[in-house]
């Protein structure tokens, strides 16, 4: 009885640590957050600017990401000259891709923009997640590449899910995996980011992504340049 009752007080002991070293989705976001610059830092950053070196199918493009924090996002690819755009804005968006014969600019579906609106905000969706209508839910643990990620499923304002891997040491997110719909077909995109660097900012970001599609090809993508609060103007992310 007497180791009994000592086994089960250890038991009970151990329980307890394990619950005080649980954490919660709050406390994960508030280290990812610390860990990629730091809120106040991060919230001083209104527009980013990237380079890239974009590589798909064997093929090798040049790309450009610009960023007016809440306002505007838009991406173009350079193929041999022809050049696909994406662009993302607070009120819609719109694409150009010559390679399907689109060469003006086509106003985007509403739920690719409702998947894509988190990339309206540097410093990625979980900044101030609860003031953009985000939502977020740990889901546990889960096991990648040897790796026991913490899960969190992000919700934001237009309901469109998506799946958060988070290394439980570093706090930079490892995967996400997301869907969206393309012309009434749901796609599933998986994007791996690595390579994580500091800026001479601060922000912190992964200077390598790999995004693989539900039909089975994936896109590299190796950053070359970073420039922070570059002056964007709004026309930027016009149409036209």
């Amino acid at each position: 009885m007497k180791l009994l009752h000592i086994a089960l007080v250890a038991a009970t002991t151990l329980g307890s640590v394990a619950i005080t070293r649980a954490q919660t989705a709050d406390e994960i976001v508030a280290k990812h957050i610390s860990a990629i610059g730091g809120k106040e830092k991060l919230m001083q950053i209104n527009s980013l600017y990237q380079e890239n070196t974009i590589e798909v199918m064997g093929n090798e493009a040049s790309s450009t990401t610009t960023i007016l924090n809440g306002k505007g996002f838009k991406n173009e690819v350079d193929f041999g000259g022809q050049k696909i755009v994406n662009c993302i804005t607070d009120k819609g968006g719109w694409t150009i891709n010559p390679m399907t014969g689109q060469t003006t600019a086509t106003p985007m579906p509403e739920d690719q923009v409702n998947a894509a609106k988190d990339q309206l905000y540097i410093g990625g969706p979980f900044l101030n997640y609860q003031a953009k209508g985000n939502k977020v839910e740990l889901l546990g643990r889960e096991d990648l590449n040897g790796v026991n990620a913490y899960k969190l499923k992000v919700t934001n304002s237009a309901n469109m899910e998506s799946t958060y891997y988070i290394d439980p040491t570093t706090y930079y997110i490892l995967k996400n995996i997301s869907k969206v719909s393309v012309q009434g077909q749901d796609v599933e995109t998986s994007v791996l980011f690595s390579n994580y660097q500091k800026t001479d900012f601060g922000y912190v970001l992964p200077y390598t992504t790999e995004m693989t599609l539900s039909q089975g090809f994936s896109i590299k993508s190796t950053t070359k340049k970073v420039e922070i609060n570059k002056p964007v103007a709004d026309s930027v992310f016009k149409a036209g």
